[in-house]
């Protein structure tokens, strides 16, 4: 594994070159490549895998985040000094899904194939209206005031008991977060609004769900289905919001099946 600072701002920690397609995985928000270490550990055995921390995430530099299309900006000149001109198999996760979806639908000569895991191309009516008040807490309070909330919402109970020590590690990068870009990064997400631009993704595109994911439920990832022509749905049990680190075979098998097509 190297680390690698883009010209963009950028970090990413980069795994050893295989000869498979290369893999870009992008996480969830107010987490940063470490929530990708079971995923990607595998996936390393076979290709290139780029895990980014995204702008105002983990040790990415750079001004907060105005849109998710300008996180999505930042990933075209990371993928050209990594990856020359050789297209990805794009993964993103949550917020990470979210970005994916605006790489693909504006740079997408660097997209070969997508996964899209516990994500949404919109939130809904009142989505800036619960992200600013999310975001407002944090400032307000503090991240560690919305610790429980996330202890809740992104792992099942089977998690919290079989593996303890994983859930205070996310934790603990969820608290570390910049306040300043947490909450501009809310903003973002609550503005975000992909409903007619997802439908022009054309690649082979897979979407995981967990079956007891309350963050985007089952019923958004349908819902992307039926905008994303010739898209797969798996729902993954047991399972909460973060599917990488409860159900990591589900995304080496995506992986697998969209490579071979």
């Amino acid at each position: 594994m190297t680390d690698h600072h883009s010209s963009s701002g950028l970090y990413a920690k980069v795994y050893a070159p295989g000869v498979g397609s290369p893999v870009l995985l992008l996480h969830s928000l107010a987490l940063d490549h470490q929530v990708w270490d079971e995923v990607a550990t595998r996936l390393a055995q076979d290709h290139t895998v780029i895990t980014p921390d995204l702008r105002g995430h983990g040790r990415s530099a750079g001004e907060p985040p105005t849109s998710l299309e300008s996180m999505s900006d930042d990933l075209p000149p990371l993928l050209q000094e990594l990856c020359s001109d050789e297209q990805v198999i794009l993964v993103g996760m949550s917020l990470g899904g979210c970005v994916a979806q605006a790489l693909a639908a504006r740079h997408p000569q660097w997209v070969r194939a997508l996964v899209l895991a516990d994500t949404t191309c919109w939130y809904g009516a009142d989505a800036p209206a619960t992200w600013a008040v999310r975001a407002q807490k944090a400032v307000d309070a503090g991240l560690p005031s919305l610790g429980q909330f996330q202890r809740d919402r992104w792992f099942t109970p089977h998690l919290h008991e079989s593996r303890p020590e994983r859930v205070d590690q996310l934790i603990d990068i969820f608290v570390a977060n910049d306040v300043t870009n947490y909450q501009a990064t809310c903003h973002a997400m609550g503005a975000f609004d992909y409903r007619e631009t997802v439908s022009s993704i054309k690649v082979p595109t897979a979407i995981l769900v967990g079956e007891d994911d309350y963050a985007t439920p089952v019923s958004h990832a349908e819902d992307l289905q039926a905008r994303i022509n010739g898209s797969t749905l798996q729902i993954l049990s047991p399972c909460a919001h973060l599917s990488a680190v409860e159900q990591p075979d589900a995304f080496i098998a995506a992986i697998a099946r969209l490579e071979a097509r």
